[in-house]
């Protein structure tokens, strides 16, 4: 493990191990960059970036986007500030700007803690921890949250890697999504209803390719196999490489990204692969949002193969 000088993503700590080298940032406690055999997998960013379209970010204590960045929860109303002011959303949570601190450091793994405070919007004190680790399986994250707060909080959960594949455009991307369902979305990109993919231009049961697709969609009804893991596959539709995000049963949704509002060189350059717990508006609607009691301990596990 090591720890390097840096500048606007601050400090970094790379972990190594059986060819597998990633790199966390402690502006958000980011997953700044992965690579296996020296060949990069995470389109990432450097020291010295702002993580553009909140690349390698862990979204919490909420993912995606709550309309108006109003809510009630148990009985009361809250405000949050609006981070997407062009569409009047709240986005992306609150940890994914502020800055991280190494608890744990060892050659192949690195674990990150962040205290949320209580503050106008969310008045609920969260603990975050997030262990990193490579090895020759792969890249694994896990999440813990701890409620320090006297009251119950609403918690949900997301991670925002983009990623490709070595010369193969996010056209010829071969994708695999295991769900059933998505959710349509209005203009703000809120939900406005749920319909089954099966026989649509959304249906990625099967492999095949991203072609000319715009995605910016939330899967749901999602299949797990027989140890609660589901997984959504990239692959180069001309060899046996791909790439594989996985996640646990906690994770109810997909949220798969094809770059297309991003600006420049990053212009569908990479998938965003984002297993998320709950969907879009999840505080407003209370659909699929974890309740955290008091002193809860919650946990949960995700990670990439290649």
């Amino acid at each position: 493990m090591s720890a390097e000088s840096a500048a606007k993503s601050g400090e970094q700590w790379s972990i190594e191990a059986g060819g597998h080298r990633a790199v966390l940032a402690e502006i958000g406690g980011t997953l700044r960059a992965y690579s296996v055999d020296g060949v990069d997998l995470l389109d990432g960013f450097g020291t010295d970036e702002i993580s553009p379209g909140s690349a390698g970010q862990i979204l919490a204590p909420w993912p995606n986007r709550i309309r108006d960045g109003r809510y009630v929860f148990e009985g009361s109303e809250y405000q949050l500030a609006l981070t997407e002011p062009a569409r009047h959303n709240a986005i992306h949570g609150l940890v994914n700007w502020s800055r991280w601190r190494a608890v744990e450091q060892t050659a192949d793994a690195v674990t990150l803690e962040f205290t949320l405070p209580a503050q106008v919007g969310y008045p609920w004190s969260l603990r975050l921890r997030t262990r990193w680790s490579v090895s020759a399986e792969g890249l694994r994250c896990e999440q813990e949250v701890v409620n320090l707060a006297e009251a119950n909080a609403p918690w949900g959960y997301s991670v925002h890697p983009y990623l490709r594949l070595p010369g193969v455009t996010v056209e010829d991307t071969v994708l695999q999504v295991p769900a059933k369902s998505r959710i349509m979305a209005d203009n703000r990109l809120l939900p406005i209803g749920a319909v089954k993919v099966a026989g649509t231009e959304f249906d990625y049961a099967e492999p095949r390719r991203i072609g000319t697709a715009v995605l910016d969609v939330t899967f749901g009804d999602i299949d797990f196999d027989a140890d609660g893991i589901t997984a959504v596959t990239l692959a180069d539709p001309n060899s046996d490489r791909r790439i594989v995000v996985w996640a646990d049963e906690k994770f109810r949704y997909w949220q798969v990204y094809s770059g297309d509002t991003l600006h420049g060189e990053r212009f569908r350059r990479s998938v965003a692969v984002e297993p998320m717990t709950c969907p879009p508006d999840a505080f407003r609607t209370g659909r699929d949002l974890v309740v955290l009691a008091p002193g809860e301990t919650w946990t949960t596990a995700w990670g990439i193969r290649a």
